[in-house]
């Protein structure tokens, strides 16, 4: 499974951006997606993931309420919909496949993307 992550870009507090992240290959409706984030000088943090049916959702809880994971398995996609950003939300965000795992933990994910930068300026 190949996963190409995009949507990144500059925006000032409180703008708005959506993520998508794009698989080739593998059973897509299989995989549980997760996206991650890293901001400068910090290590990869959990942000979101989202099940193989959509039934489930994790959030961290400084994004609840901002952010929202969803997933067409029509078109091997998922996105994440950043609102309300904040500068603390700078960082290089990637994604991340698991077969039939969703969780927080990135071990558990088998592919990762290559990341795609969002800078949120005060």
């Amino acid at each position: 499974v190949q996963l190409q992550a995009s949507g990144g870009g500059f925006v000032q507090t409180g703008g708005s951006l959506r993520l998508s992240c794009a698989a080739s290959g593998g059973t897509f409706s299989r995989l549980g997606l997760g996206w991650f984030r890293q901001a400068p000088g910090k290590e990869r943090e959990f942000i979101s993931a989202i099940s193989w049916s959509s039934g489930s959702t994790y959030y961290i809880d400084s994004v609840k309420g901002r952010f929202t994971i969803s997933r067409d398995n029509a078109k091997n996609t998922v996105y994440l919909q950043m609102n309300s950003l904040k500068p603390e939300d700078t960082g290089v965000y990637s994604c991340a496949a698991g077969e039939l795992y969703y969780g927080m933990g990135p071990a558990g994910y088998d592919y990762w993307g290559q990341g795609t930068q969002v800078t949120v300026s005060s």
